[in-house]
């Protein structure tokens, strides 16, 4: 007779463990403290990594709760309005989580973060907090506002960070989930960065990778990536030469709020020709849409290996950093 034995993490447990491992690591392997802090906060953060997509009953179900905040980014009008009851609310266009570089490459990711880490701390998010991001949900690219600060979220290494999927229009669908209006009041924090710069590929990245062979995913509509049309903040029609085209219209329902299960992704990453595994650079004009091919490659369907190139073929253009291939040219 098989005996089937289960383990289930409650807290006690956890702590238990979490004492355990370092015990192990201080006293019989015998590494330094700093290394064995670095190994136990590792293992703590692990343990309580949140999913990158919730559905709107777990919202309700864990609104209020101490250590959840609910950040609405709907944009200002829009969230007094009507948002979820307590949450703060962040501008993606305004607040501070793209800005213009000097040399007028626009949309990048900060180059300090003091001013974000400010804003992100006004939101009432610290280090511990479980942030959940509820964009407006009508498509795809709104839905691409949550996954770009998601994204940044991440670069500043705060892990603890989910996005209701379908966004505001998922919550307002049920008529019985309460919906404020105005301002809501919210207790600032502080927040700390601790960036991870390895996520961010920057023009020397992508040229490096093209090198080894590494692929290139145009996360763009196929007119433009083919060339027939193009962002107005890029110079030239067409994308980086040798790139794969994966829409990310395709990644949501109809092109909508609601991102399509894992399953349905792997067919459409099979269509595409993107493995889905292995080093990956994912670009679109602005880093905009590609935060959402980032997303749904890296957090659901699993591919840890693929980076977010920030400027994108609005920087790659206006600088001039390398050829661009246009598949189809009308002239």
């Amino acid at each position: 007779m098989k005996t089937k034995f289960q383990c289930r993490l409650t807290p006690d447990s956890l702590a238990l463990s979490v004492a355990a491992v370092t015990k192990n690591i201080l006293t019989n392997v015998g590494l330094s403290f700093r290394l064995a802090l670095t190994l136990l906060f590792g293992f703590i953060g692990s343990a309580f990594a949140a999913d990158p997509l919730v559905d709107a009953a777990w919202v309700k179900a864990n609104l209020g709760k101490p250590g959840v905040v609910v950040v609405d980014i709907q944009g200002t009008s829009d969230y007094l309005r009507g948002h979820i009851p307590g949450a703060a609310s962040t501008d993606f266009g305004k607040s501070g989580w793209r800005e213009d570089r000097a040399d007028k490459v626009p949309d990048m990711l900060p180059a300090k973060f003091d001013k974000l880490a400010a804003h992100i701390g006004s939101l009432g998010v610290d280090n511990n907090t479980h942030v959940v991001l509820v964009a407006p949900g009508g498509s795809y690219a709104d839905m691409g506002w949550a996954t770009r600060i998601y994204w940044t979220f991440k670069v500043l290494g705060h892990d603890n960070v989910s996005i209701l999927n379908g966004g505001m229009a998922a919550w307002t669908k049920d008529k019985t989930r309460p919906v404020e209006a105005g301002a809501a009041k919210v207790a600032a924090k502080t927040f700390t960065p601790h960036p991870r710069m390895e996520m961010v590929a920057g023009v020397e990245d992508v040229k490096a990778s093209k090198a080894k062979g590494v692929l290139l995913v145009d996360s763009r509509p196929e007119d433009q990536y083919v060339g027939i049309n193009r962002n107005p903040k890029a110079t030239e029609n067409g994308t980086l030469p040798g790139a794969k085209n994966l829409p990310t219209g395709w990644t949501t329902e109809n092109g909508g709020g609601t991102f399509r299960p894992k399953s349905e992704l792997e067919k459409l990453f099979k269509v595409a020709s993107v493995p889905t595994s292995g080093d990956q650079i994912t670009f679109c004009n602005t880093g905009h849409l590609a935060s959402i091919g980032w997303f749904v490659s890296s957090e659901l369907v699993g591919n840890k290996k693929v980076k977010l190139y920030d400027g994108s073929m609005v920087e790659w253009t206006l600088i001039k950093a390398g050829p661009v291939e246009q598949k189809v040219s009308l002239k």
